[in-house]
C-alpha cells in the first residue's frame, strides 16, 4: 500500500486490503463486521457491511445480483464498470484511500472492493435503526402538524425539505469526532442566508477537535459557543420541522446532528426562546393574547417572589389594596430560607418526575402536593403564602416555550431572592439591574441577545409584542443580515 498526504491508498492486491480492514476493524473480534469473499469471473470481489446499519435482504440482494454477472458476462478486463451498472442503489461513488473505506463501513455503507483495483465503490443502503416521526413533547399544539424530528438525520433532513421544496435549500454533510464520525448537516437557505454566517458556523465546527461527541448537539453547542458558563441558552433547540423551516425562511442557520431529534437554530435571541408554534396556528388576535399571557407567566418566574419578599420585609412599599398579600403567619423559618427551600423542593420534584415511571408519577405528585405540602405548613415549616407563590412562579416556568430559558430563569429567581432577603429593597434593584446588563452584555454569534429591544428596534419590537398577520409580514428580521430581505414579492 502507498501513503499519500498521511492517507494510505487503496492497494491493488486485494489481500493487502483485507489485511488493513481486518487489523483496522478489528474483525475477528466484532460480531457486527459483515464480511463476504465471491468470485466474478475469476476475481476476487470483497464485500464488507455493517449489520446493524444495513438492511440484510439489501445486502442479499447484492450479493446475488454480483454472482449471477458470471452467467451473463465474460469480459473481465471491463469487470468494475459492469459492477457499477450492476450496483442498482440510490447513491454509488468510488474512494481511493483506505481510511474513506473504514470510515464509510462504519457509518453503514457497504464497501465493495474489486482486485487488481486501486478505488473502492460504497453504496449507501445505511438503515439507522430508531422511531418513527412523533410530536415532540415539549412543543405540542392544538392544531397542526404531528410529526417532528428523529435520531436519524437522514430523515430529519428529508422533514425539512418536505416543507421547504426550493432548489437553493442546502444541506451540507460534515464529519465531527475523530472516533465517533458524527454526521453534522449545516442547513440553509442559499439565496437568504448570510454566507459569512454560515461560513462561521461551518469553520466553528470543522475546527472542533474531540475524540467523540456522544451528547450529539450539546457537545456542538458548547464548542460554538463563546460563554462556556452562561446559564442562559445562546441556541434555540426545536424538534418540531415547521418551526425549523420558518427559521430557514428568517435567514438563520440549521445544525443537525446525528442521534439527536433536536435541530439548533443559530443565531437566536432572547424573545426567539419566547416563541411557540400554538401562536401561530391560531387567529392573530388569538395568538397576541396567548403571547401576552406567556410574557406575564415568565415574568412571573424570574420576579414575582423577590417582589413578594420585597413586600414582606418591607410593609410600607406595599398599598392598603394589597395589604392581604403579606403572611398571616410567618413560621418558624424566616421567610427568605422558606423560598429557597420550596424553590429547591419543586426542583426536587421535577427530577423525582423525570426519573419515575409515568404509571407512578401521578401518585408522587399527589403524595407531594397533599401531604408533604400540607404537613410542612401544619408544622410551621412553611407558610400557605409561600407555598401560594411559590407554585406561581413554578407554573410560570413551565409555560416557558424553552426548557433551557426556564432552568435559567429559575437560577436568576434564586439570586434575586438571595439579594432581596439579604439588602431589602436596594439588593432587589441592584438584582435587577445586574440582571438587565448581564443580559445586554450577551451576545449569540455576534447577535446582541436582547435585540430588538436593545439595540431597540420599533418595527421588530412591535413583531415580538403582537403576533402579526402573515400578509402583512414583508421583512425579514434584519438581525440575521439576510440577502433577500423581503419574504413576498413586491406588487407593482
Amino acid at each position: 500500500m502507498r501513503q499519500k498526504d498521511d492517507k494510505i491508498e487503496i492497494a491493488s492486491n486485494i489481500k493487502e486490503n483485507k489485511a488493513y480492514m481486518e487489523k483496522r476493524l478489528g474483525m475477528d473480534v466484532s460480531f457486527d463486521l459483515g464480511f463476504r469473499e465471491v468470485i466474478i469471473l475469476k476475481r476476487k470481489v470483497h464485500v464488507y457491511y455493517l449489520t446493524g446499519l444495513c438492511d440484510s435482504l439489501i445486502i442479499q440482494d447484492l450479493l446475488k445480483e454480483l454472482v449471477n454477472l458470471n452467467d451473463h458476462e465474460s469480459n473481465s478486463k471491463k469487470l468494475p464498470e459492469i459492477i457499477e451498472n450492476r450496483l442498482l442503489h440510490q447513491q454509488v461513488e468510488s474512494v481511493k484511500t483506505m481510511d474513506e473505506s473504514v470510515d464509510q463501513v462504519l457509518s453503514g455503507l457497504i464497501v465493495v472492493f474489486i482486485d487488481g483495483e486501486r478505488f473502492a465503490y460504497v453504496v449507501d443502503v445505511r438503515h439507522y435503526p430508531g422511531r418513527t416521526p412523533e410530536e415532540p413533547d415539549t412543543e405540542r399544539v392544538i392544531r397542526g402538524s404531528r410529526d417532528g424530528y428523529t435520531e436519524n438525520i437522514i430523515e430529519n433532513t428529508a422533514l425539512t425539505r418536505r416543507r421547504l421544496r426550493d432548489a437553493r435549500l442546502r444541506h451540507e454533510m460534515l464529519k465531527v469526532g475523530e472516533r465517533s464520525k458524527t454526521d453534522v448537516c449545516v442547513s440553509y437557505v442559499k439565496d437568504i442566508a448570510d454566507e459569512g454566517l454560515v461560513h462561521l458556523i461551518k469553520k466553528k465546527i470543522q475546527e472542533i477537535e474531540i475524540d467523540g461527541i456522544s451528547m450529539a448537539d450539546k457537545t456542538i453547542e458548547e464548542f460554538i459557543i463563546d460563554r462556556k458558563w452562561n446559564p442562559y441558552p445562546l441556541v434555540r433547540y426545536t424538534e418540531r420541522p415547521d418551526v425549523a423551516a420558518n427559521h430557514l425562511l428568517e435567514g438563520h442557520v440549521l445544525i443537525l446532528v446525528d442521534t439527536s431529534p433536536s435541530a439548533i437554530i443559530l443565531p437566536t435571541t432572547f424573545f426567539h426562546h419566547l416563541q411557540h408554534a400554538e401562536e401561530y396556528r391560531q387567529a392573530p388576535a388569538i395568538g397576541t393574547f396567548v403571547r401576552w399571557i406567556r410574557f406575564l407567566a415568565i415574568l412571573a418566574s424570574m420576579y414575582l417572589l423577590p417582589l413578594w419578599l420585597l413586600f414582606v420585609l418591607d410593609p410600607t412599599i406595599l398599598p392598603k389594596a394589597l395589604a392581604f398579600i403579606g403572611p398571616n403567619e410567618e413560621g418558624n423559618i424566616p421567610i427568605t430560607i422558606q423560598i429557597v427551600m420550596a424553590v429547591i423542593g419543586i426542583e426536587f420534584l421535577r427530577m423525582a418526575a423525570i426519573h419515575t415511571p409515568t404509571p407512578l408519577s401521578t401518585s408522587m405528585g399527589l403524595i407531594a402536593a397533599v401531604l408533604i405540602g400540607q404537613i410542612a405548613i401544619d408544622v410551621g415549616m412553611f407558610s400557605p403564602e409561600v407555598i401560594l407563590y411559590v407554585s406561581i412562579s413554578a407554573i410560570g416556568s413551565y409555560v416557558t416555550p424553552s426548557y433551557e430559558l426556564s432552568v435559567a430563569n429559575k437560577v436568576v429567581n434564586i439570586i434575586m431572592v438571595i439579594f432581596t432577603g439579604l439588602f431589602g429593597a436596594i439588593g432587589f434593584v441592584i438584582g435587577i439591574t445586574l440582571h438587565i446588563i448581564y443580559l445586554v452584555n450577551l451576545k449569540s454569534i455576534k447577535t446582541p441577545y436582547l435585540w430588538p429591544f436593545l439595540p431597540f428596534n420599533p418595527k421588530a419590537m412591535l413583531q415580538i409584542i403582537f403576533r402579526i398577520p402573515v400578509p402583512y409580514s414583508n421583512s425579514r428580521p434584519s438581525i440575521v443580515h439576510p440577502k433577500n430581505n423581503y419574504r413576498q414579492p413586491i406588487k407593482k
